[in-house]
């Protein structure tokens, strides 16, 4: 069944009582740096916006929720679970968790020598936050620091 996204949300909001969605619009272009080495070579991170935990982490609590979870890159696929605000788009996710959360890919490509490293841990937060500003001033600073600390040369971005 084809879910039309977009009419989707602003229904949500509507029955939520909220104001219309107002999507976020970037003032400026992102801040994209060229790889200075191979993938090969690099360190790769990741964050999944699919509101991931490991078996033993919170659940995220729906409404504003604008933390995020570190998960070790070792993380069976059984023990992964999910709490996020759009539940009917995790279906599929709790069947197959590669499809949201590709640890084993990532895996794969290490083991072949597509990527140099995967990190010690990869990051997981919902991406369902209706505050801009906290995305803003919380999440993306907090994720920014978290990468770097792990000393990562690219992040693999996976929305849901």
């Amino acid at each position: 069944m084809t879910v039309a996204y977009m009419q989707s949300i602003a229904e949500r909001y509507l029955r939520l009582g909220y104001a219309p969605y107002r999507w976020f619009k970037a003032e400026d272009p992102p801040a994209w740096q060229p790889l200075t080495k191979p993938l090969s070579a690099a360190r790769i991170g990741m964050l999944s916006t699919s509101g991931a935990y490991a078996l033993g982490q919170v659940a995220y609590h729906y409404k504003d929720d604008a933390s995020f979870r570190r998960i070790p890159a070792s993380t069976a696929d059984r023990e992964l679970r999910f709490s996020h605000l759009t539940e009917n788009y995790l279906v599929d996710a709790r069947r197959d968790p590669g499809c949201i959360f590709p640890l084993r890919a990532l895996d794969a490509l290490e083991a072949e020598g597509f990527i140099g490293k995967l990190a010690n841990e990869v990051f997981s937060c919902m991406g369902a936050v209706y505050s801009q500003r906290r995305v803003r001033e919380e999440l993306a600073p907090a994720l920014l620091a978290a990468f770097k600390g792990q000393e990562v040369d690219a992040a693999l971005l996976v929305s849901m």
